[in-house]
């Protein structure tokens, strides 16, 4: 089962320049801990030490929060995109 994971800018030195790379698992953190195989270093930077997304961060599946779903725990399925956003700041 492959999704579709785009990745922001400041995370593309960890995926080689990727802006998209293909993820599996059933849930948002298997993927997440899936790509963290082959790519080191990004788990660490979507995720808080707690295991929970960090603050300033926001992963969409299909378009929709996994804050408003099930956060880490989301379901993914065949052909699903999840899109990491760094939230933006300003005044």
């Amino acid at each position: 089962m492959s999704v579709t994971v785009r990745i922001p800018t400041p995370l593309r030195k960890l995926t080689k320049e990727q802006d998209v790379v293909a993820g599996e698992g059933e849930t948002l953190l298997a993927c997440i801990d899936g790509l963290d195989a082959e790519y080191p270093g990004l788990k660490e930077r979507i995720f808080d030490e707690t295991g929970e997304l960090r603050r300033f961060v926001n992963v969409y599946v299909n378009g929709e929060d996994v804050r408003f779903k099930q956060g880490v725990n989301t379901k993914l399925k065949a052909g699903d995109e999840v899109s990491i956003v760094p939230a933006v700041a300003g005044g």
